[in-house]
């Protein structure tokens, strides 16, 4: 390994920004399991959001054909720039990672991959929309805070299965790689984190009719967690025929809780209102 990450802090005298949530990884076997778990490869474009001072980004440059740094605190920029400026290979954008434009970094490439070792406070944000927005990438490899990789990760009648689950789950086969201890970080975080991958899917787990219809019911649902289906439908203005009908095209039983059903049985319902709301 190179020049490490309390190296480079002290090197630099860098002062942590508390707003920005800054975590930095100190353990190099969690770095070569990032690298590892991501796959990354020589055709691959890897996009970092939030490098830090760079210590993981120096890993994946010496297995990617490029890497492109997004990073906000322009505190840090002077520091990766002076680090990592002489690689040809090496790109940095001075943005911030919820309103960088990755088509524009993404260009023609056919081989994209994400890394990121995210700030708990942007964590789901950045990923409904890197998946909403329907970017061309592979994977997503992200280190996150364990409870929220739980719920990314989660399967039907569990406590930690969600709306989070489904949107990721919609887009994207997910795997959890490791866990990691907070005494791998400075400054120290309280909780544990979770590396997980996300490697997005051909084509989305549930062929919709209208997909905003789709998690609009998916959150409807969750919202009113303990209230079964029948009441968590209601607020879309249909008669009770119409409801019962809705149930009955779907084949799902309306006393069913939303947390007992499949991505491809939540896509069932959105199509069968769709239809019953829709017709002439």
């Amino acid at each position: 390994m190179d020049i490490s990450t309390q190296d480079l802090v002290k090197k630099y005298n860098f002062k942590f920004t508390k707003s920005l949530g800054q975590n930095f990884l100190i353990d190099d076997s969690v770095l070569v399991d990032i690298v590892s778990g991501a796959e990354i490869g020589p055709d691959d474009l890897v996009i970092e959001i939030g490098p830090g001072v760079g210590t993981l980004t120096r890993e994946l440059l010496k297995k990617a054909k490029k890497v492109v740094a997004i990073e906000l605190d322009s505190e840090l920029i002077p520091i990766l720039t002076n680090e990592l400026g002489d690689n040809p290979n090496f790109r940095l954008v001075h943005e911030d990672a919820l309103k960088v434009d990755f088509n524009k970094i993404i260009g023609e490439e056919k081989s994209v991959k994400l890394v990121a070792n995210l700030p708990y406070y942007v964590t789901t944000p950045i990923i409904a929309r890197l998946l909403n927005e329907g970017y061309n990438f592979k994977s997503l490899t992200i280190m996150i805070q364990k409870e929220v990789a739980e719920r990314i990760n989660a399967e039907p009648n569990c406590k930690e299965y969600g709306a989070l689950s489904i949107l990721v789950q919609y887009f994207c086969d997910t795997k959890i790689i490791r866990k990691v201890s907070p005494q791998s970080f400075i400054p120290r975080p309280k909780v544990d984190s979770i590396v997980i991958r996300l490697d997005k899917l051909d084509k989305p787990k549930a062929e919709l009719k209208d997909k905003e219809l789709f998690f609009s019911i998916v959150r409807n649902s969750f919202n009113m967690r303990r209230k079964t289906l029948w009441n968590a439908l209601k607020s879309f203005g249909l008669s009770k025929e119409d409801l019962e009908e809705v149930f009955l095209k779907a084949g799902i039983d309306q006393k069913r809780r939303g947390e007992t059903l499949s991505i491809e049985e939540f896509g069932e319902l959105a199509n069968s209102l769709y239809i019953v709301k829709n017709r002439g």
